[in-house]
């Protein structure tokens, strides 16, 4: 092969007025059908193709003017299909540099592959989970309070060190309820072969110590493949072994199927099949383990425009309970994606789950706005308001208040219990049924003055509360939280039986 200089316009001898008229003549000359010596019709060929790229290049304005900036080097650079027609040379020579400096960050960017999440979660349950008359006398108390609840940083980063080894530094910062850790990890991976490569990866944190862990992947035919990944996280309870294993086949052209093992922590056996094309995503995955036993169901519909807008569906089922969720994202620039998901689900309750991913980074923020699926009646019947007033009145309570401020005060400094409402009788929140008269009263100062050392306790006796000669036959809820800010609620549902006249008072703790 014989090398051949690209300096276009001497070897066309080009000049506007003869640029066809020498084409034209290169081309009679250097055809490769007027060869018949092998030898010679390669370097013709050769030959051929530069005039024939020279041609291309000198006959547009726009091509030929980044060559005599430039040289050939600035016509290698992506980009300069998209730029305006008609540009001057300094419009020009800026273009190509802001195309270079691209270039060089794409380069940068395959050669670390940076990634990171940030998600931050919202407490906004308030806003709907609230009764507005406790609200009434607090200064302040009108504006629902909404408040982070949890965070977690991840970041990790790829070093290549030869062109088979590469390590890749990764660490995470998580906070829940004012408390948190973090952990750091090295891993280094070998490429061992073109069918597979290896990994081995140390890790420690302040909450979960050292951690030491090994992972392999093999292509075993060219339809499927199988990882295996091992470790052992040290604590002071111990050693915790973990294995996982995945394997995965190509079942069509868009169809996989994974098959999953995993023994330690928490144990599972799941299988899924995702089916990708280009208007759709489709996912159907059974898990059998501990403690986590369910099928999930999800679809997602690709739209084909330019925003790449999409939606998507799922239903969860299992041990925990129902999810079912639902959203849409789409391109909002040319490095971001925004999308939001509705999860609603029983005993979560309703979030909305709001994630923007730009480039490689992904910033998550699930917000939590209701612990159940109906809203609270906020507004009860008047005769209950009336009730509740005298409830509240009666000396026995009144004289209950100087003790239950002492507990309080003593709940406070142990972080423990405290009643925020409670609430007894019958509700009526059927709308069909709303002519009927609510009977309830607030018995959160008694139930406050029998809490001790973080207990709510009751005695076996019968508890009879008689309001116009009439037992009330069910209650209500009593939410509670724990006073260092942790959010932490618990449903005590009430449920009043009556045995021969006798009701006595039956309560389930749900955390």
């Amino acid at each position: 092969m014989v090398g051949f200089s690209v300096n276009f316009i001497p070897v066309l001898q080009a000049t506007n007025d003869e640029l066809k008229a020498a084409y034209r003549r290169l081309c009679m000359l250097y055809h490769p059908d007027k060869h018949r010596d092998p030898e010679l019709k390669t370097q013709a060929e050769q030959l051929f193709n530069l005039v024939h790229e020279a041609y291309e290049v000198l006959s547009d304005p726009q091509a030929r003017a980044i060559y005599d900036i430039y040289g050939k080097r600035g016509l290698d650079v992506d980009g300069w299909e998209v730029v305006e027609r008609k540009r001057t040379p300094a419009e020009i020579r800026e273009e190509y540099e802001r195309l270079q400096a691209e270039r060089e960050e794409r380069r940068l960017q395959q050669r670390t592959n940076p990634k990171g999440t940030i998600s931050v979660g919202i407490d906004a349950t308030d806003l709907f989970d609230r009764y507005d008359e406790d609200y009434e006398d607090v200064a302040g108390g009108g504006v629902p309070h909404v408040e982070i609840n949890r965070m977690h940083i991840s970041q990790s980063i790829e070093a290549p060190l030869t062109t088979k080894d590469t390590a890749i530094l990764s660490g995470s910062l998580s906070t829940h309820n004012g408390n948190g850790g973090g952990t750091i990890n090295l891993a280094l991976r070998r490429v061992t072969s073109a069918k597979g490569w290896g990994e081995i990866e140390l890790g420690a944190g302040d909450t979960h110590g050292p951690l030491f862990g090994m992972k392999i992947f093999r292509n075993l035919t060219s339809r499927s493949f199988v990882t295996a990944q091992c470790g052992l996280q040290f604590s002071s309870r111990g050693v915790r072994p973990g294995v996982t294993t995945v394997l995965a086949r190509h079942l069509d052209k868009n169809t996989m199927g994974y098959l999953q093992w995993r023994w330690g922590i928490q144990s599972s056996m799941n299988t899924s099949i995702v089916r990708d094309t280009k208007s759709s995503h489709f996912t159907f995955a059974v898990q059998l383990g501990i403690p986590h036993t369910f099928m999930m169901m999800s679809y997602q519909y690709k739209f084909q425009d330019d925003d790449q807008t999409k939606i998507k569906g799922s239903v969860k089922s299992g041990f925990f309970g129902t999810v079912v969720e639902y959203g849409a994202e789409r391109k909002i620039s040319r490095h971001s994606v925004l999308g939001a998901t509705v999860s609603v689900g029983v005993p979560q309750g309703v979030s909305l789950k709001i994630k923007l991913n730009r480039a490689s980074q992904t910033y998550f923020f699930p917000i939590h706005l209701t612990d159940e699926l109906l809203p609270k009646n906020s507004h009860f019947d008047v005769g209950c308001s009336m009730q509740t007033m005298l409830w509240e009145e009666a000396p026995h309570v009144l004289l209950m208040q100087e003790s239950v401020r002492r507990i309080i005060e003593a709940e406070e400094s142990r972080m423990g219990l405290i009643i925020l409402n409670a609430w007894y009788g019958k509700f009526v929140t059927d709308n069909s049924r709303r002519h009927e008269r609510a009977k309830v009263i607030d018995v959160t100062v008694p139930l406050q003055c029998l809490v001790k050392d973080s207990k709510l306790i009751l005695t076996e006796a019968t508890k009879v509360i008689m309001v116009n000669n009439t037992p009330f036959c069910y209650a209500q809820v009593i939410k509670a939280m724990n006073v260092a800010g942790t959010n932490l609620k618990l449903l005590l549902f009430f449920s009043l039986c009556f045995f021969f006249s006798f009701p006595h008072l039956k309560i389930f703790i749900r955390s």
